[in-house]
């Protein structure tokens, strides 16, 4: 009951194949529709000719963009305040953009009258490479736009330039590194699909799509159809995999509702991988400089970032704060310095639009990977121990709650607990005299440290707008006479576990076991308004709904035994799952009887509705900020120069932990992360803007095979303002991991005089290392 491990309710239907997701979905006369996609990266539409594809037997419809200009949906509002093209009218501006939706009664008809469609083109210059997008003779992208002469999209600085230079100024020692965190995906298990039905008699809308974000979608496909919102009804079912990925808006999902409209029949769209990996939100891409001052003791000063953030060819980053960078300016880390300053520049680029929190929140993990490279480097300028270089520079726990230079107030940590309980758990001291025996035998052995500090919890009006919605959540609880109950919550589930987690939140505040604790999600028509589910937010926002709303069932429940027991509900206190009086605690009620009661005839005070339903909206006052240690040790063949990461130890703090197996679960699967974005995941491109990493073949993902068994810890600094002291662990593990292992590679590189490797640490990129530093 309550807190602890527990094995997840919801894994009994996925372990029997009884999971349900968006293709599982079947409706009769149900048609399928299939994208045709632009073959290059930019080019002028001189004609479309759909007459062949019209002409197959079995297609219903084929839908241009110029049919979706004439109803007025040929572009949709993305979740940054810009626009999209649903399918191309003009021109494309990237590779795999959707240029017309066939509609058959099958997919395979589908994909096979796509191919009849003759479209001309006039193939333009592209701009793949961020760093050239602002140059005078790059071609202009986004022409849409009246008056548009460039690619610039914004630029944001955050902190205090003048102090921060001032500070450099007055160093003992400046260190500066550029260094690339490219481009990559989060390649879901499932890819996303859509199945929209249009009933054109009471004019309403459903839609079964892979969204981990119902009601924020609901609003939006309100303002594309224009029809009224309680007349769209989303429904996200079990979605296979999101990582950010299914936050935004595609326009497969639209042309399914358009399609769906024309035909007056249920339409069905899924992406094959392919189409996933070209045209769906990707993560991080930013080209940054850092630049960090400190004393000739170690002490840091100062610590200033240049950005080129690279947004694609439309501005669709599915980030929910008021600032174009999301968190970025959390880069200071987890030190105390005294100026910081960072300048964002986001371009557009002839690539697919995106910038999602791919398991971690809004560009923390390009933030800590800025920070922690740099004091790597800072640390061999130095030649001080990293380790010792961070224990001096580590914020300190009296410290908090800590204001950071860019204004962000971090919540609780202990810092210097949590790093010396990975150092110990590796045997940091021993690993060093490993590595020196090493290097006497011509061994490439290296060991990285990283520390993290995490803002996560999207939900503090001050920090958030979403197409002007706030990131409130909310939380509905239903309590049947018997005492089992049903909370509804307004986040949903790609694989956390919340049908378990909210159920044992449930079960500590009130007593009833989480058995008994139906978690519903996923459905506009059943759940509060939220925001959804991304940027590691379900626990710190809607999980303290959840508790919230219990403690008002509690509250209530408390007025209803007062009255079945006949004392003042001021002499009654709770005892795990029961009112009971003060001084007699055999005299009492538990919550099943209260239930009951509650329900029956017995005379409650005036003003009191039967019942013990109750609903909660929270408003967090603030962020969370979970943070950990991470150790690496890795081996660098030296003829191969291929990378073996051997050790991993993990120490993450996130307050409180409702249910420690989920959690563990979570790390593991964002270190897997990890070391995939530090060793093998890249979109490229070559020139010309062609996709080079279209298939599973060509981006490569991390399997059991090249990861080492996990070795985690944990320390708890439950937040303070969190109605039950957790600060949420999303993906964290993916923030902290990359630099780990990053900064293990230059350590085992260091005979070679190598300070930076750019990611992915590929055998050829660290042996082009290897010999460049030669």
């Amino acid at each position: 009951m309550g807190f602890g491990r527990m094995k997840r309710k919801e894994d009994a239907r996925f372990i029997r194949g009884q999971g349900r997701y968006v293709d599982d979905v079947q409706l009769p006369r149900m048609l399928h529709g299939a994208v045709l996609r632009a073959p290059v990266a930019h080019a002028r539409i001189l004609s479309i000719d759909v007459s062949a594809a019209l002409q197959h037997p079995k297609v219903h419809a084929v839908i241009t963009g110029a049919d979706l200009a004439e109803r007025g949906m040929a572009w949709m509002p993305t979740l940054s305040a810009d626009v999209q093209a649903v399918l191309a009218t003009d021109k494309v501006r990237f590779q795999g953009q959707e240029v017309a939706f066939v509609i058959a009664d099958d997919r395979y008809s589908a994909r096979d009258a796509r191919e009849l469609i003759d479209v001309e083109y006039d193939v333009l210059p592209a701009v793949v490479d961020s760093r050239r997008a602002l140059d005078p003779d790059a071609p202009v992208i986004r022409d849409d736009q009246a008056g548009r002469i460039d690619n610039h999209v914004f630029d944001w600085e955050a902190g205090d330039a003048a102090a921060t230079e001032a500070a450099f100024a007055a160093a003992d020692v400046v260190v500066e590194q550029d260094m690339l965190f490219p481009r990559s995906h989060p390649a879901p298990m499932e890819t996303c699909g859509a199945v929209a039905d249009f009933d054109r008699v009471g004019e309403r809308l459903t839609i079964w799509c892979t969204t981990q974000a119902p009601h924020a979608h609901r609003t939006l496909y309100s303002l594309i159809t224009g029809l009224p919102e309680h007349r769209i009804r989303v429904i996200s079912p079990d979605v296979g995999g999101g990582f950010g990925n299914k936050v935004p808006i595609y326009p497969g999902y639209v042309c399914a509702m358009v399609g769906s409209m024309l035909t007056g029949k249920p339409v069905k769209w899924v992406e094959d991988r392919s189409e996933n990996l070209m045209s769906t939100g990707f993560a991080r891409d930013y080209a940054m400089r850092g630049r960090i001052a400190a004393s000739r003791e170690g002490r840091l000063l100062a610590v200033a970032v240049d950005v080129i953030a690279d947004h694609g060819a439309f501005n669709a980053t599915a980030q929910p704060s008021r600032y174009p960078a999301g968190f970025f300016s959390v880069f200071t880390g987890s030190y105390d310095v005294a100026a910081a300053h960072c300048r964002v520049t986001g371009v557009y680029t002839n690539k697919a639009p995106g910038g999602v929190a791919y398991a971690c929140s809004f560009r923390i993990a390009e933030a800590v990977y800025l920070v922690e490279r740099v004091v790597d480097c800072l640390a061999r300028e130095l030649g001080m121990d990293p380790v010792e270089l961070r224990l001096k520079n580590l914020l300190r726990p009296e410290q908090f709650p800590y204001e950071s230079r860019t204004g962000w107030v971090y919540d609780s940590g202990d810092y210097e607990r949590a790093l010396r309980k990975a150092l110990g758990l590796a045997g940091y001291e021993e690993l060093r005299r490993e590595q020196a025996s090493k290097r006497a035998r011509g061994e490439l052995m290296g060991i990285g440290v990283s520390f993290f500090t995490e803002a996560v919890g999207a939900g503090p009006r001050r920090h958030m707008d979403m197409m002007g919605l706030g990131m409130n959540d909310g939380a509905a609880i239903r309590i049947s006479p018997s005492g089992t109950a049903q909370l509804a919550i307004s986040v949903q589930t790609q694989g956390q576990g919340h049908e378990t987690t909210f159920a044992q939140i449930v079960s500590e505040e009130l007593g009833i076991p989480p058995e008994d604790v139906d978690v519903v999600h996923g459905d506009t028509d059943t759940t509060p308004y939220g925001l959804g589910t991304y940027g590691s937010r379900s626990t710190p926002v809607s999980g303290a709904a959840a508790a919230l709303v219990a403690r008002k069932v509690r509250d209530r429940a408390r007025i209803v035994a007062g009255a079945m027991l006949e004392v003042a509900p001021e002499d009654l206190e709770w005892v795990r799952g029961r009112w009971a009086v003060k001084g007699d605690p055999e005299q009492g009620a538990s919550i099943r009887e209260i239930a009951l009661a509650a329900r029956g005839p017995i005379e409650l005070p005036e003003g009191v509705e039967a019942g013990l339903d109750a609903e909660a909206v929270y408003d967090p006052p603030n962020l969370t900020f979970p943070f950990g240690a991470y150790v690496c040790v890795v081996d660098v063949d030296p003829g191969t120069a291929h990378v073996k990461v051997r050790r991993f130890v993990a120490v993450d703090d996130c307050g409180v932990r409702i249910n420690p197996m989920i959690v563990e679960g979570q790390i593991h699967g964002g270190l897997t992360d990890g070391v995939g974005m530090a060793l093998m995941e890249q979109i490229a491109f070559d020139e010309d803007g062609n996709c080079l990493s279209a298939s599973l073949m060509d981006y490569l993902i991390p399997t059991a095979v090249e990861v080492p068994d996990w070795e985690t810890g944990e320390t708890v600094t439950p937040s303070p303002h969190h109605p039950i002291g957790a600060k949420g662990i999303g993906e964290s593990a993916t923030v902290g991991s990359p630099p780990a292992i990053v900064n293990a590679i230059c350590d085992a590189l260091e005979p070679f005089g190598v300070r930076h490797v750019d990611m992915p640490c590929t055998p050829s990129r660290v042996w082009e290392a290897m010999q460049g530093a030669r």
